[in-house]
């Protein structure tokens, strides 16, 4: 049975990365993008997708901004209830206290037969909001050896959805 991937952005401030993030959501097969905040969209609120942002997303995306279901989200909360009732787990991908190795989660996945994942990729400054930290079943991070402390949004997302 394949695993069903899903995936949410709140509050990403760059629309190339957010186009990137589509770009290795189509060439991964995830199945959905959800995005929320202040998270820019491959459509303006007046339909276009030849202003500002939008052509920022398409310049990074290739077309996968068309190929890839995407839904804007209002009321996260809301939203992350509704996914859990429909069976999905969510996995937010953060440094954290409550963090487990992604070696760790594959373990957890493949013990309990995980099919069903929304990843949650958060702000490139800020991080995951605190309230999503609570709702997730998984909190996960990918070890670092180097100096620096983070990855990039989309190059993070781009391994994850790689490595599920």
């Amino acid at each position: 049975m394949k695993i069903k991937v899903h995936i949410l952005l709140p509050d990403i401030r760059s629309a190339y990365n957010v186009g990137s993030i589509f770009r290795s959501a189509d060439c991964f097969g995830i199945e959905k993008i959800y995005l929320s905040g202040t998270t820019p969209t491959p459509i303006d609120r007046f339909g276009r997708s030849n202003s500002g942002a939008q052509k920022e997303i398409s310049k990074t995306a290739l077309g996968a901004e068309k190929d890839i279901m995407w839904e804007y989200i209002d009321d996260i909360n809301k939203f992350i209830t509704k996914i859990k009732n429909d069976g999905f787990i969510i996995v937010s991908i953060e440094q954290d206290k409550k963090s487990i190795d992604l070696k760790d989660f594959l373990k957890i996945k493949n013990k309990n037969n995980i099919q069903n994942i929304l990843l949650v990729f958060g702000n490139e400054v800020d991080g995951i909001d605190k309230n999503i930290l609570k709702k997730s079943d998984h909190i996960v991070e990918i070890p670092l050896k180097g100096n620096k402390e983070s990855l990039n949004v989309s190059v993070c997302a781009g391994l994850i959805m790689h490595i599920l």
